[in-house]
């Protein structure tokens, strides 16, 4: 299905809690919203230039997005748009999935971090300690710990004390690790 801005860059997409799916335009700096019977809806972002990246499932009420602007939005069904600031506005938050009490864990691409933010707002933000690691994908696991998958070819679980623990490579040394996902 088309959207109305075929450059914009279409990017993740997920199911909403409204039965409809929503999409993140990156270079258009807008979510989208499609209805199952094809009407699409546009929602520009508040900040100039965010390029909004991830939209992953979500489970409560409220759809989420990271943004490339150093900040992470979240966006209700109605198309109410919240932002949150990071302290690393420069961190590049890439990959994003939500806890079951609708906290938010991310990864910041370019700080070599993984943050959380709360339903309120309150963002903690843990480093890793192998610089440039280019932590891409995030899960939650079974027991709710958040895992991430670093460019640097490690899987990482943080605890949530925020400490790092990881596991080798994941296959040979040249493999690269890209995303997670749990289940």
């Amino acid at each position: 299905m088309p959207v109305p801005s075929r450059d914009g860059g279409p990017y993740g997409i997920a199911s909403g809690p409204d039965g409809a799916l929503w999409f993140t335009m990156n270079q258009a700096n807008a979510i989208g919203r499609i209805d199952t019977d094809g009407t699409v809806t546009m929602h520009p972002l508040p900040t100039q230039a965010a390029a909004p990246w991830g939209s992953p499932p979500a489970p409560t009420s409220r759809l989420v997005v990271g943004i490339a602007a150093g900040q992470i939005g979240r966006i209700t069904p109605d198309g109410t748009i919240d932002e949150f600031a990071l302290p690393d506005r420069a961190g590049r938050p890439h990959a994003i999935t939500t806890s079951g009490s609708g906290d938010l864990w991310f990864t910041e691409w370019a700080g070599s971090r993984v943050g959380s933010v709360t339903t309120d707002g309150t963002i903690e933000v843990h480093d890793l300690p192998t610089p440039r690691s280019e932590p891409h994908g995030i899960t939650l696991g079974p027991d709710g710990a958040p895992w991430a998958a670093l460019e640097n070819g490690i899987l990482a679980r943080i605890n949530t004390a925020g400490r790092r623990r990881g596991w080798g490579r994941a296959g040979r040394p040249t493999e690269r690790p890209r995303a997670v996902t749990g289940g």
